[in-house]
Parts: structure tokens; C-alpha cells; sequence
């Protein structure tokens, strides 16, 4: 290791400007140079403490002495959120993230809105926490009552630092969430600013003439003294035991691989005793014990566990229709930008009195596209057509119908409302407002409404590719001669198809026979060209049962026994970091699980969040008892304002899939439903068929 000459802490804050004061809970400072130390200096805000920083790293490159820069904050967030962010596992890429979406001065900053803004893309209850503003924020809860996170709560670093706070919490004592979010932004500048003079620990090789390092002084400096302020006192330490530290004790504590989350200087690593990253060959794992899993708890269990695995892009408006939204979207422009006429007639000021009005006319009009050049006179009238910008002068207008016209005079009969016919400038929509959220998919109205605003690009994330492979020798491709024990595959063209119309990207695996190693090869391939691979077949646990098996020999099944009818065990893991979706052969139960589970899941691994289906409570026109200890979905459609069900509910009636409209779906207890009986109906396309 090439040695160091200078060693500074920063103990940084989150908070606004803390005054002329030196006081504690600020962002304090102290440079140790050739072993000597100077005086803690005091930084009233991030602006002064940013220039301070500058001024020292160039004072340092230009003696041609070695800088070793420490910060008081995590410069990683736990797995998994820089990617889902940034659309990059780099953490670096979410430092240049954040210094765009920050705002920053010394006496406000958006921290607690941008944590809100982000939160909005994972459902709105997580992954920060804790809003310290009087006002309420969207997404932002205050407690973590109702707090899902989708990433793991800390670092691995964290879970062997005692008394480290999780960056989730963006207010409070002690917490850093707010330190981070408003530091990195700060580092950020200051890589753009000295480039390759820069190198970040753990991230890059620390052979370059500054080092930026995560160092916490509150895990290895005791108490100060009573004289000292505690930030200075800290500071002042940490940079005199990191000047005193031998070249080897300092490569040792180097010596880190941390290449997502970061980690702290003097926390020794090891393997912590800590659940793997979402997504992890744990992520479709039941609770210990569990056998058969009802519909809700299975549900749950895929809600909390998943999380967006595509980047975002930026792409134009007209190509965006069907895709999914990575960030809020904010309007450039107010709709209507300017007040307008709602109607053809005639604009003046007044009319609100009863009686008869008789205004003259003033020359000129305003048209849409083409306003009124000056002012209309009091007491006079102007002809104006719809969606004209009101000119100055006008407060109300009369439609042309309720006016009489003579001799360049208009009469009509008042009173007129104040700012009758007329449209406020802003009233639809307005500049800088919230237009549409994080994780909608967008519609051709969406479209209309944010060309109306003035957006010409949108951030979205990249579709999701899932892959449909069918798998069995009795299987035939539609045209192909089907013979004894051989069935044409319904399976694949039904779900390619429908993950076509949900929005993602259909990528057709073919079938595969019963050979082993062919379906690995196959699974291979998949796994390179798919973000998610929809298996129907081979998913239980019989001789022939390959997917389950090759899953099972990867480490990576979970087999769900889920209580439901149509349906059974649906087959969940992992083939090299690819999620798999073992269905089951039946066309009947292979579409009642997609929509049921594998439908939500897609939606939020695709950034859409969690999305329940839409059902309808309408009177039964059908009698069935039913057993208790599973949920049931009958197929369905609605006639003359009854709910109807197929004639069989044998899963082998494809008919009936096309038959219906929608699914009935009845709760796990017993039951008895007669004629007239309120049912809940799901339409198909509350599930985006």
C-alpha cells in the first residue's frame, strides 16, 4: 500500500444550517498532517463544508501529499436498491443519482420528498422511514407501523458494527438515512470535480493520491472530555488514530470486499449470520413447518419477498404506451396554461346583476392559437371561441346561444355566475404538481394528459422478458400429427399471449421432451435471454417431474402446496439467478396460477408494485356447496346481471377457459351458495386479459 501523508474526518449532517455557534450535532472537521493535528473546524451547512473539502483536496494534490478523506456515512445502501434505483449494481452510479435529484440549501432540502418519491416505486410503505416535517409526505410513513421493506434492512457490514443505525431511517435520534442521502450527492461532485485524483474505498484500488473511506468515529472513539464539543472531540481522533495506525495494521483493515454495500474501515469482515439478498435462493422459502399454504399467506409471502429486477430507461412520449413508470412524473406546464374561454359567445367583465344587458361590441376577437392583442375596455363585450386565452378585460363569458346580436351590440339577460363559461389557468393540472406515480403503466389517456403538460420523455423501466417453455413427451406443436397418448400444447400459446397483453416481453422456449439434459440446456439459454421463465409441466414430484428435479438439484425449489382448487404444488426457485415459475401441466390450473400468483408477481418484479384484481360482489344464478380447507375458482361469466358457472368444473375442460369471463372465487372456509347468494366475480380483465 502506497503510504498516506494526511488523514481528515468529516463528521457530516443531514439537517439545515446550525449558525455562527460552534455547536454539536454539525458537521465538524479535523486534519491530521504528518502527524499533527489541527483545530476541529466547525461547517455551519453542507454548501461551506463542500468548498472547505475542495480547498483541502487541492491543497494536498498540490503539495503532493497523499490524502486519506473519512466520512461519517454509509456510502452503499444494502443489496439490491442501487440496482432497482440506478439501474446499476455500481454504487457509484447511485452517488450520480442522487447529486440530480437532490436539492440542497442552507435552510431547506427535499430529502424526506425525495424519500417519499422513491418509496412510491416499491408500493409506498418502505424502504425509508420516518418523515420529520409537519406536513404529510406520499409514500413517506412517520412510523413503521405499516413499513414493508423490499430490501434488506441493513448491511452486511452493519450487522457486526454494534450501535449502527439502518440508512432506512430518515429522522430520529441517531439516525443516518437523511446523512446519507444528502451526503453522497457532495462525494459525487467532488469525483466529477478531481476525477481520476479520486479513488473511493472499498469501490476502487486505493492507488490514486485521495482516498474517500466510511469510517464511524462513534465506533471506536470513547467519550470526550467535558470541555469538548463531542463532534470535535470525535473527529480530532479518529484522524490521529488513523495517522498513527503502521502500514500493515492499514492494509489489513483495507483488505475489504464489499463491492455493492460498502463497508466500515476498522469493522472486521467476516461472514455475518444474516438471510441472503432479496431474490436469494431463499426468496420462495415457507416458514419451517408448513405444509399446506393458504392462498392469502402465499400471496404475502411472493408481495414481500420480490422486488423490481429491471433498470430504468428514458425514452419518448409516443413510445411509451404499455410501460411502467420508474419515477414520478411532475408537470412542466399547467393545463390550461393560461384561463380560457369553455365556450363559443362573448367575453366581457360583469353581468352579474339581473336584468337586461346591453354591451357594445369591441373590434377584434380571440381565438385558440390566436389571443386578443390588448385590453378589452370596461363596458364593452369581445367575440371569443373556445379554448381562446381570456384576454385582460374578461371575467365571464355568455354562450352565443344566450345573446342577441344587433347593430354591434350584444343583449342578454343576467346575472351571470362570476367567471361563468371561463376555465382557470391550472385548474386541470399544475406546473410542478405530482401528473402520474412511479409504477403505473401507462395508458393512451396517460399519454394525453402528459402531452398536455409539456413532458416529451418518460423514465420506464425496460419490460420484463419472461420466457414460456413447455415441457413433456406427449406434447405436439399445433399443426403437427398428434398420435396416440399425444396432445397438442395449449399451454404455451395461452401464456405467451397473455404475458404479450400484460406489457412484458413473451420470449417463446419451445417445448422440451422428458430428457434431463436437454431441459438444462434449455434452462441455460433461458436464463441469459429471460428475466423471469414460466415453466407449465414437470413441476410435482414424479418420475418424469424434470423441472422440479433440476431445481431440486440446484439448491433453488421450494415447492408450494398451495390450498387452492384448480391447482397444485407450484414449483418456485431459482436457475442461475432467474427466477422460475414451475406451473402446473393442466392448461385449466396453468392459468388459474398465473393469474392468481404469478400475475402480481410479474407485475412487481416489473415495477408495477403489487396489484390486487378488481372483483365485483353480484348475486349468484348457481347452487354449489363447497368443503372447507381451500379456496376455489370456478370459471365464470355474467348474464342478465347474475354470475353463471361452467357446467363442469373438471380441470381438464379447456372449453370452459374461453367460455368464460372471468373467475368466481370462494373463501377457504365451508359454505353453501344458492341462487341469488352475493358472489365475489373477477373479471378477466381486472388481471390485464
Amino acid at each position: 500500500m502506497i503510504p498516506f501523508h494526511t488523514f481528515a474526518m468529516v463528521d457530516w449532517s443531514g439537517g439545515n444550517d446550525t449558525g455562527l455557534r460552534p455547536r454539536k450535532d454539525a458537521i465538524w472537521a479535523c486534519v491530521v498532517r504528518d502527524g499533527l493535528a489541527e483545530s476541529p473546524v466547525y461547517l455551519r451547512n453542507r454548501h461551506s463544508a463542500e468548498s472547505w473539502l475542495v480547498t483541502l483536496i487541492e491543497t494536498e494534490l498540490s503539495a503532493r501529499r497523499r490524502l486519506m478523506l473519512g466520512f461519517d456515512f454509509p456510502f452503499g445502501y444494502p443489496s439490491g436498491f442501487a440496482k432497482s434505483v440506478s439501474g446499476s449494481t455500481d454504487p457509484l452510479c447511485l452517488w450520480d443519482w442522487f447529486e440530480k435529484q437532490v436539492q440542497d440549501s442552507p435552510k431547506s432540502n427535499n430529502r424526506f420528498d425525495l424519500a417519499g418519491q422513491i418509496n412510491r416505486r416499491f408500493g409506498g410503505r418502505g424502504p425509508f422511514w420516518m418523515n420529520g416535517l409537519s406536513r404529510d409526505i406520499a409514500g413517506l410513513p412517520r412510523t413503521k407501523a405499516d413499513y414493508r421493506n423490499p430490501f434488506p434492512d441493513r448491511r452486511a457490514v452493519e450487522h457486526l458494527a454494534k450501535g449502527s443505525f439502518t440508512c432506512w431511517q430518515m429522522g430520529g435520534a441517531g439516525a443516518v438515512g437523511g446523512q446519507v442521502m444528502m451526503g453522497l450527492p457532495v462525494l459525487a461532485r467532488l469525483r466529477r470535480r478531481f476525477g481520476d485524483d479520486i479513488a473511493v474505498w472499498p469501490f476502487q484500488p486505493l492507488t490514486r493520491p485521495v482516498a474517500l473511506v466510511e469510517v464511524w468515529p462513534s465506533l471506536t472513539v470513547g467519550a470526550a472530555p467535558d470541555e469538548w464539543i463531542k463532534d470535535a472531540w470525535q473527529v480530532q481522533q479518529v484522524a490521529l488514530d488513523l495517522a498513527g495506525m503502521s502500514d500493515r495494521d492499514m492494509t489489513h483493515l483495507l483488505d475489504v470486499h464489499a463491492p455493492e454495500e460498502g463497508w466500515i474501515l476498522g469493522v472486521e469482515q467476516k461472514m455475518p449470520d444474516i438471510a441472503p439478498p432479496p431474490l436469494g435462493n431463499d426468496c420462495f422459502s415457507l416458514p419451517a413447518g408448513v405444509n399446506w399454504t393458504p392462498v392469502d399467506d402465499a400471496l404475502s409471502l411472493l408481495c414481500n419477498r420480490l422486488r423490481p429486477v429491471k433498470s430504468a430507461e428514458t425514452i419518448p412520449l409516443e413510445q411509451s404506451a404499455g410501460r411502467v413508470l420508474a419515477e414520478d412524473v411532475i408537470a412542466l406546464r399547467s393545463n390550461p396554461p393560461l384561463p380560457n374561454t369553455a365556450v363559443d359567445g362573448y367575453g366581457f367583465a360583469g353581468g352579474r346583476t339581473a336584468g337586461t344587458h346591453i354591451l357594445p361590441l369591441a373590434k377584434g376577437r380571440a381565438a385558440a392559437g390566436v389571443p386578443f392583442e390588448g385590453a378589452v375596455p370596461s363596458g364593452k363585450a369581445l367575440r371569443v371561441l373556445t379554448g381562446a386565452a381570456l384576454p385582460d378585460g374578461v371575467d365571464t363569458v355568455i354562450l352565443e346561444e344566450d345573446v342577441t346580436v344587433k347593430d354591434g351590440h350584444i343583449a342578454f339577460r343576467g346575472p351571470l355566475g362570476d367567471g361563468a363559461n371561463t376555465r382557470k389557468a391550472g385548474e386541470d393540472v399544475e406546473a410542478g404538481a405530482l401528473a402520474l406515480p412511479a409504477s403505473r403503466r401507462l395508458s393512451p389517456a396517460d399519454l394525453a394528459l402528459l402531452s398536455a403538460i409539456g413532458v416529451s420523455t418518460v423514465s420506464v423501466y425496460k419490460p420484463l422478458r419472461v420466457g414460456v417453455l413447455s415441457t413433456g413427451d406427449e406434447l405436439r406443436d399445433p399443426g403437427q400429427t398428434a398420435g396416440p397418448g399425444q396432445i397438442f400444447d395449449a399451454n404455451r400459446p395461452m401464456l405467451l399471449s397473455f404475458m404479450a397483453r400484460l406489457g412484458f416481453t413473451p420470449v417463446d422456449l419451445g417445448r422440451v421432451g422428458d430428457d434431463r439434459s436437454a431441459l438444462r440446456s434449455r434452462m441455460d439459454q433461458a436464463a441469459i435471454e429471460t428475466d423471469v421463465i414460466l415453466t407449465s409441466g414437470g413441476a410435482s414430484a414424479g418420475d418424469e417431474d424434470h423441472v422440479s428435479a433440476l431445481l431440486r438439484e440446484a439448491g433453488a425449489l421450494q415447492e408450494w402446496r398451495i390450498a387452492l382448487k384448480p391447482g397444485r404444488p407450484l414449483a418456485l426457485g431459482l436457475w442461475a439467478n432467474t427466477p422460475v415459475f414451475g406451473l402446473p401441466g393442466n392448461p385449466v390450473a396453468a392459468l388459474v396460477c398465473t393469474l392468481i400468483f404469478a400475475r402480481p408477481a410479474l407485475g412487481l418484479m416489473a415495477g408495477e408494485g403489487w396489484s390486487k384484481p378488481q372483483g365485483f360482489d353480484l348475486p349468484a344464478g348457481f347452487e354449489k356447496q363447497k368443503k372447507p380447507g381451500r379456496r376455489e375458482y370456478l370459471r365464470a361469466r355474467v348474464r342478465e346481471g347474475r354470475v353463471e358457472v361452467f357446467r363442469s368444473e373438471g380441470s381438464g375442460r379447456i372449453s370452459g377457459l374461453s367460455w368464460a369471463e372471468g373467475l368466481v372465487e370462494l373463501q377457504d372456509g365451508a359454505g353453501h351458495v344458492r341462487p341469488g347468494d352475493l358472489v365475489r366475480f373477477i373479471p378477466y380483465a381486472s388481471f390485464g386479459l
